[in-house]
Order: C-alpha cells, then structure tokens, then sequence
C-alpha cells in the first residue's frame, strides 16, 4: 500500500515536472485562438464537421506539439534569467528537475513530432506550425527579449500564430479578411496583454534585467502606449465585419471597453499594480469572450449549414 502511494506520487511528480517544461496552461490557452482559426475556415469554406474529422484532430495534436516545444525551448534558452525572478525559480529547468540536454531532447521530438502531425492535416498548417516555433525561439527568445523594448511586438507575431495554424488545416487561402482579421487582433491584443503582465512583475524583469516597456521607459509611457494599441484594436475590429457584423460588434465592445477601464482605472486609482492586474484580467477576458463568440459563431454556421 505505502509502495504503491510512493509510487503515484512520483508518476505525479513526473507528470507535474513535464507539464511545466512544455508550459501546458499556454498550450491551453492557444489552442482556443487556434480553434477560432479553425472553425472559421470550416465555415468560410462551407466544409463539413464530419468530413473535416481528421483535420480536427491533426491540427488540435499538432498544435499542442508545436506549442510545447516552443516552451520547452524558451526554458531552457531562458534558464539563467528564470534563476532570477521568483516567479519562475521553480521551473523544472532552473531547479534540475529536468536537465538542459533532457529538455533540448523533448522539444526537438515534440518539434519534429508535431510538425509531421500538422502535415497530416495539410503541408500549409505544418510550415505556419514550424514558423510559429522559430519566430518565438529565435526572434523573441533569443533575439529581442533581452535586447530592446520592442521585443513584445516581435514576439507578438509568432504569439499570433495559432489562429492561421487552425485556419491552413482546412483552406489554403491565408489572405482572406476574417483569417487576417483575427491575426491582427491576436497580435495588437498581446502588447497591453504583456504589458500589464510587465508592471505587476517590474521587480522581477529589473533584476533580471529583461528590457520590458515599463522597465525601461516607467509607467506613464507604458500606459500610453497600452492605449495606442487599444485604439488599434478597436480599429482592427472592424475587420470582423466581413464574417458577421454581431461578431465585429462583440469585438468592439470589447475593445472599447479595455479602453475606458483604462483610462478610468488609471486616473481614478494610483496603485499601478492594482491597474495592472484588473487590466491583464480584463486582456483574459476579452480574448476568452472574442474567440468564444468566433468558434460557436463558425460551428453554428457549419452543422446548420447556414453560409
């Protein structure tokens, strides 16, 4: 009884160790975006549930691959930075729970795995899949996170690829309005996204000297870019109004509303991290709402057939 008690807790100190080297809550979180891109393919394209099983499951495994692998590689690039913030010293790379070649040895199979899951569902999805992983690793990680305020916007472009991910599995036509419509609102999202995420951790990003906006240039810069590119968005919403005007008007609302919560929340409490935190749950729940809407929207139109 003992032996077989010892032995679960360490098959879930494994489990535990593995999920948080491929960093499974982003896995999660993108593959909502990626099922967006998904549905609404099916949809624009008049295509099946039923036909398009295969594709389904490809693309949902080879996403969550590809996405794992990208965060399997960022711990390990970023093991000495993670050393420093608390908020990451007890990632398994940094602790030694999972050794730099253990790791290096999981990304490349989930890499080279999920690539060749993607391409079951079409060569298209694998190359965007591959792209979405080397635009995170090199550009973001390697390249620009330590190096300039704008690494946010570069990263924010491998961030926005799992929507085309979703949509190149079952169409080929990446340059149709509503794919791009949620590219450019998944990339434009992530900068107030991050930035708030930037200011209630400040302390740790200074100590590891991470140049993130709030950093390098204080608060009252970040916080009028973060309304720049709210504005953004709410511009950017109006690309939605080629799939459904319900659509783009949810994503309106939405982006008007981060805005206003902005500017209200800023100027009527001083406490920067209390503005910060109510603006990355807001970035949470806007992202959740918009891409939610899209999927029921898409999957509506394609069992009732409604094109």
């Amino acid at each position: 009884m003992e032996q077989n008690l010892k032995t679960e807790h360490q098959q879930q100190s494994r489990s535990t160790i593995l999920a948080q080297t491929v960093k499974t809550g982003i896995i999660k979180s993108n593959l909502i975006p990626m099922w967006a891109g998904l549905t609404l393919g099916m949809y624009k394209n008049k295509m099946t549930f039923i036909e398009n099983i295969p594709e389904i499951i490809f693309v949902t495994i080879g996403s969550a691959l590809v996405i794992g692998a990208a965060g399997a590689f960022n711990n390990v690039y970023d093991r000495d930075i993670d050393a420093i913030m608390p908020r990451t010293q007890s990632r398994p790379t940094v602790t030694g729970e999972m050794s730099t070649k253990s790791t290096l040895t999981l990304a490349f199979i989930m890499l080279i795995l999920g690539v060749v899951v993607l391409y079951l569902a079409s060569p298209l999805a694998a190359a965007f899949g591959f792209l979405g992983v080397f635009l995170y690793v090199v550009p973001y990680t390697m390249w620009t996170k330590r190096r300039t305020i704008y690494n946010t916007e570069i990263g924010s472009i491998g961030g926005a690829i799992p929507p085309v991910i979703g949509w190149a599995a079952v169409s080929s036509d990446i340059t149709h309005p509503a794919i791009l419509g949620l590219f450019f609102v998944m990339v434009i999202w992530q900068m107030p996204h991050f930035y708030a995420i930037a200011i209630r951790k400040h302390a740790d990003y200074e100590a590891a000297k991470v140049p993130m906006l709030p950093v390098v240039k204080g608060m009252r810069r970040t916080y009028y870019q973060t309304n720049f590119y709210l504005l953004l968005l709410i511009l950017s919403s109006f690309l939605f109004g080629s799939l459904s005007i319900g659509i783009m008007l949810v994503a309106l609302l939405l982006s008007i509303a981060w805005l206003v919560m902005s500017i209200y929340g800023y100027h009527s409490n001083k406490d920067q991290i209390k503005w910060a935190t109510k603006m990355f749950v807001f970035s949470l729940f806007h992202m959740t709402i918009l891409f939610s809407t899209v999927i029921v929207y898409s999957l509506v139109g394609v069992i009732f057939k409604l094109y």
